[in-house]
């Protein structure tokens, strides 16, 4: 069975005529990296609320169809259930970080205070989680005294720290600079290298290409693409959605017009698919 099923699933905000999610059917199962794309208001962040409980439990709106993760319907169950099942890393880290701690080591600390874990076992999984992230140099500063990028891996830590089943991302770079997004996206590699089931909303889509084994994309709520990042980023399809392509895609589409890629080779979406594609060429 799959760790997360959405069958016909179809939502409403409040006071809204039109759907955000539209008749979506999708399985993901244990340990699989799915990234999300699509425009904006597509329905990227929808989804991901949908599957980390803050829909229906946060924002209310009329929710049909069946929605099962990790074995809990969140229309059934509190979303206190869904703590320790998922966790979601939003776009801002302004608004995953307290705001109440002094120290980087305090904020990461600061949910499973709430749980009441022993303080034994709680500095055993911080230290671990700032050794995974990468921010040993953070841990005695401010939350509020650095770089985006650092901001975002402490909000990234403050949720692998509660060891979520399912890590969920609604577009974690989208107010990085390259620098930040390397940092943050080195740490997703990790986690999903370690087996962590991941979804993540994202427009930077030759990131996603790398590391994802599948993407979705969406349009107005609906699923228009699911499949390898070579199947759905190599679609002619997404540009009439108003979905960004890879620039590798971009060049080689050029390259083919001008007789400069080989024909028989489908268009890259990674940087060493397209090194591949002119090495042929050039051979």
């Amino acid at each position: 069975m799959a760790l997360i099923e959405l069958k016909n699933l179809t939502y409403h905000y409040p006071l809204t005529n039109s759907p955000a999610l539209q008749d979506l059917d999708l399985e993901v199962q244990e340990g699989e990296f799915l990234a999300i794309v699509g425009a904006n208001g597509a329905g990227k962040s929808t989804l991901c609320y949908t599957i980390s409980g803050f829909i229906p439990h946060f924002f209310k709106g009329e929710l049909a169809g069946s929605v099962s993760v990790a074995g809990i319907d969140p229309t059934k169950a509190g979303l206190g259930e869904f703590v320790q099942k998922v966790g979601l890393v939003f776009q801002n880290p302004f608004n995953q970080i307290s705001g109440s701690k002094f120290t980087v080591y305090e904020e990461i600390a600061f949910g499973l205070e709430n749980l009441g874990i022993d303080p034994a076992e709680m500095r055993e999984r911080v230290d671990e989680i700032i050794r995974l992230t990468r921010i040993e140099d953070l841990k005695d500063r401010s939350p509020y005294a650095l770089s985006g990028g650092q901001q975002q891996r402490v909000a990234l830590a403050s949720i692998l720290v509660m060891r979520p089943q399912i890590l969920v991302l609604d577009e974690p770079t989208s107010q990085l600079d390259p620098i930040g997004s390397q940092e943050v996206f080195q740490v997703i590699k990790d986690m999903a290298l370690q087996g962590m089931t991941i979804i993540m909303a994202e427009h930077k889509v030759e990131w996603v290409a790398e590391f994802a084994d599948r993407i979705l994309a969406l349009s107005a709520g609906q699923a228009i693409k699911l499949g390898t990042p070579r199947e759905v980023l190599g679609s002619p399809e997404l540009p009439e959605h108003g979905i960004g392509i890879s620039r590798y895609t971009q060049v080689a589409r050029k390259a083919l017009q001008a007789g400069l890629w080989p024909e028989k080779r489908s268009m890259p979406v990674t940087l060493d698919e397209c090194v591949q594609g002119f090495q042929e060429i050039i051979a």
